[in-house]
């Protein structure tokens, strides 16, 4: 009854709509003491739980809550609308690179930043009653989502878990997996988007549906128009080739057939217009590419077309200087800032991750506000950012993945067009496929109707995971630590499943084996023969460069196994080939078998075998000294622990080598920055070694070089994957920046977007801060002397 739930029934009187059944079924879990996992599509509202977490915990003096997010963008995004709820003195932001009023009640950090308290045993975690973890379906990204597991693991056994999922299509695996490590967990899973969505597909400047309406929604028929378009350009192609074949011959002579008439596709300037006629702006145009974003934007542009009035436009010029008044002018120059403007009064955009921070912000602000009406993005916007819209276009349903064009995926589709309908304002979103003459209705269908995809889990054991354990928990208790991750439980559920083959498998062969039960003599044994015979033979034949001495060899092998074959009881037996045929099904069914039980010995204990690897590795580093079964921490190992990212290893060693000492702060920024790069799609990372800094880097560089290849040779002996080489390609520019070069300089010399520079920058940032905390006297002031020469400028602003 409501009555046993008075906190969730005062906090949905307090909300501007009604809430979902699922939105009251996760406030009252909460509310009974119980941690949540709420699995919803995009814009169902599922972050309304989080923030009924927070008002429990304010609802108490001295309780805590922690809302995390997956982005930067989203902790900033988030962070405001909490400041609007209970104030400024009550709400702080952890980013890694923005620190305020961190021992707040209500702190908005990244997942990583909670992970290091967690490790650091922080004060701040006292009294922290509930966490929320948005977007928590990340913890599946191969590169940072085993930082989401650490997390789920390593908090404290009274916080309450609040997990906030995309719609996933084993969610009830992952809540049994959270019900495990974190104690009562209830799962809570909703299919239905609060704005159903109508599937549309642009032919020749028409909008037809995807579906056939008549056929109902429950049906899902194709449209039968769009499967007549597809029949009729196969059959056109088809008749021009045969034509062909034929030579062309008609009545009145021989004529040269015309290619099939193509569903000619209409430019971007008339999809917005019609898009505009319909009442189907504001609009999100999906192109899997920058450059076709920012060209998308430059078409429309030359069009002459504008989607604003003049009281629009006066509202975007008084908000675009407001929130730029900040960056120098020549900054602004470089980053090409008044043709930008100049697109923004015309309500449109271009958004993707190579723009600046602050021009982002910007561009999504002005599309909440609805002054700008089309934005040209890239699937980064679809991933948790509040920026609905009513429609969604897709030109295309297939992307470049940095190596080959590949179909965008049912759980890529459902997140993109995701965005589309606003709750509170649209009766229904709009997602928009353009006509192609390859398409295939039938396999857009597909992807529409498949809602759900699996989270599976990334994670593995790193070098800092691994001396944070042992410090905090011994060997032993680290391993179980880690044989409780989600990806060991989905390791041995598959496990379970494969346990059930051998067990179905072995009753099987235990059929078999009577079935060929001979009275002349042990029928598998002479079944085992006649294989091994086989098999040898056929390699024989196969195998036509083997030497002399080996044909030799098998041919004395093959003559043995018939002779034994011949002597064997069961070759006399006159129901032999009857026999034989089950024995050929028993060992054929066994050697499956075999495979099988060899798949159960290497998933059972994965996690904990690489972390043994791992302990290998810091053992011959002297990080890590064995004490029986147990282990402790050497000096070197207590500082390891502090060191976070892929290079963890390579950075803890490149200190205790001193290799750094003799660099000064723009040198020891370029090496930072070496570090942390990693090169985009064709480019390997490399330059002319002419355009480095020269002197104490090279020798840096050279040596730090050395060692890595050093440490890749111990980590391939254990059996551990290793690290990419070095990249120095944002090398020299950085170098120049952290010497104070002017920004076109630095984006020029750098060939990068402003955006690319200053999520790099940062991320350098991140890694001499660890260094000016873990390093020794003058190299630790050199790396914040260092720091403070890369946070300057676009580097160094923010909107907060």
């Amino acid at each position: 009854m409501i009555d046993q739930h008075p906190q969730t029934q005062a906090f949905a009187d307090a909300q501007r709509f009604r809430l979902d059944e699922f939105q009251v079924e996760a406030c009252r879990s909460l509310e009974s003491g119980r941690s949540v996992l709420v699995a919803a599509p995009t814009g169902a509202g599922k972050t309304i739980v989080g923030e009924f977490a927070i008002h429990l915990a304010m609802q108490t003096p001295n309780q805590k809550a922690f809302y995390t997010t997956p982005m930067k963008a989203l902790s900033n995004q988030k962070f405001r609308e909490l400041q609007d709820v209970y104030g400024d003195d009550q709400v702080g932001l952890l980013t890694g690179d923005t620190n305020i009023n961190g021992d707040a009640r209500v702190v908005v950090m990244t997942t990583e930043v909670l992970r290091n308290m967690l490790y650091a045993d922080s004060p701040a975690l006292r009294g922290l009653r509930y966490v929320v973890m948005d977007e928590v379906h990340y913890l599946a990204d191969r590169f940072r989502g085993a930082v989401w597991e650490e997390v789920i693991i390593h908090l404290p056994s009274d916080v309450r878990l609040v997990s906030l999922s995309a719609t996933v299509s084993n969610a009830e695996e992952f809540g049994d997996w959270l019900d495990t490590v974190r104690g009562d967990t209830e799962v809570i899973v909703s299919e239905t988007r609060p704005v159903p969505l109508e599937q549309h597909v642009l032919v020749r400047g028409d909008l037809l549906p995807l579906f056939d309406e008549r056929a109902g929604a429950a049906a899902a028929q194709v449209n039968h128009e769009l499967m007549r378009m597809r029949g009729g350009q196969a059959h056109a192609a088809n008749s021009a080739f045969v034509e062909a074949r034929r030579g062309g011959k008609r009545r009145g002579g021989y004529h040269r057939p015309g290619p099939p008439r193509r569903a000619e596709r209409i430019d971007r300037p008339e999809v917005v217009e019609l898009l505009g006629r319909a009442n189907l702006l504001p609009a999100i145009f999906f192109i899997f590419s920058r450059v076709g974003c920012d060209a998308a934007v430059q078409q429309v542009r030359r069009s002459g077309l504008r989607l604003t009035t003049a009281e629009e436009r006066a509202e975007i010029r008084e908000i675009v200087h407001e929130r730029t008044a900040m960056l120098p002018d020549e900054d602004l120059a470089a980053l090409g800032y008044w043709e930008w403007v100049e697109n923004l009064e015309r309500g449109l955009a271009s958004h993707h991750a190579g723009l600046l921070p602050a021009f982002k912000e910007v561009v999504e602000e002005l599309f909440q506000r609805k002054l700008v009406k089309v934005v040209f993005a890239t699937e980064t916007l679809a991933l948790g950012i509040n920026m609905p819209a009513r429609t969604v276009v897709l030109e295309k349903l297939e992307k470049f993945n940095g190596e080959a064009r590949v179909a965008i995926t049912s759980g890529e589709y459902t997140q993109l067009t995701g965005r589309a309908g606003r709750r509170g304002i649209d009766v229904e979103g709009h997602a928009v496929v353009q006509w192609t003459e390859s398409m295939d209705p039938q396999a857009v269908a597909a992807l529409a109707s498949r809602r759900t995809y699996p989270l599976n889990s990334s994670f593995r054991p790193t070098y800092n995971m691994a001396v944070n354990l042992i410090d905090q928990f011994g060997r032993e208790r680290a391993r179980e630590v880690l044989e409780s991750s989600f990806a060991q439980f989905q390791a041995d559920r598959a496990v379970v499943g494969l346990a059930r083959q051998v067990k179905e498998a072995e009753e099987s062969l235990e059929g078999y084996r009577k079935s060929m039960a001979c009275e002349h003599g042990d029928f598998a044994e002479y079944a085992a023969i006649r294989r091994d015979l086989s098999d040898l033979e056929k390699l024989n034949r196969r195998d036509v460069t083997a030497g002399r001495g080996t044909r030799e060899k098998r041919e004395r092998e093959i003559n043995g196994l018939r002779r034994r074959m011949t002597r064997h009881g069961c070759h006399k037996c006159p129901d032999r080939e009857q026999h034989a045929r089950w024995g050929e099904r028993y060992w054929k069914l066994k050697r499956q078998t075999d495979k099988t039980r060899r798949q159960i010995e290497n998933r059972t204990g994965t996690v904990a075998r690489v972390f043994d690897r791992i302990i290998d590795v810091l053992v011959a580093l002297d990080y890590v000294r064995l004490d029986g079964p147990d282990a402790t921490l050497t000096e070197a190992g207590a500082r390891m622990k502090r060191i976070y990212g892929d290079r963890d290893l390579l950075v803890a060693e490149s200190l205790r080598a001193g290799i750094w000492k003799n660099l000064d702060a723009a040198s020891l920024a370029a090496l930072a920055c070496s570090l942390v790069y990693e090169p985009r799609g064709r480019d390997d990372g490399q330059v002319d070694p002419r355009s480095l800094p020269r002197g104490a880097f090279r020798i840096a560089l050279d040596e730090t070089e050395r060692l890595w290849a050093q440490l890749d040779d111990l980590e391939q002996d254990n059996r551990l994957p290793g690290t990419q080489p070095i990249a120095v390609g944002l090398a020299g520019p950085m170098h120049q920046w952290a010497r104070g070069a002017l920004l076109d300089r630095v984006l020029s010399e750098a060939d990068m977007a402003a955006g690319d520079f200053v999520r790099w920058a940062k991320q350098t940032i991140d890694l001499l801060d660890q260094l000016s905390q873990v390093a020794d006297g003058e190299l630790a002031r050199t790396a914040r002397r260092a720091l403070d020469a890369v946070r300057r400028g676009i580097v160094a602003y923010s909107s907060l």
